[in-house]
């Protein structure tokens, strides 16, 4: 009997994991969901850039995108990740000073 009364213990215990997992994927697909787009004007007034560079960023793979009724989209993470790994602190003595 104690033997059963383990089994449906560690079963209990294991559906409660499994249960958790399930929470914290289904929040991650919501929040992937959720994520903000901006369309290509946004990005070039944020950026300063011009059409043709944010073309060439597209061009090249460098900015991903989405394309709907001819305009474009573009995630907020994906412009913030290609500033982040463009990111650079210079140091002293290094800016012709």
């Amino acid at each position: 009997m104690n033997e059963l009364i383990d089994l449906m213990l560690k079963l209990s215990q294991e559906i409660k994991t499994i249960k958790a997992y399930l929470e914290v994927f289904q929040k991650t697909r919501v929040e992937k969901f959720n994520e903000a787009w901006i369309d290509g004007q946004d990005v070039m007034q944020v950026l300063h850039i011009s059409k043709r560079t944010l073309q060439s960023l597209r061009d090249s793979g460098v900015l991903p995108y989405s394309r709907l009724n001819g305009k474009f989209y573009y995630k907020l993470s994906d412009i913030e990740n290609i500033l982040e790994s463009n990111y650079s602190i210079l140091k002293s003595g290094s800016h012709g000073n």
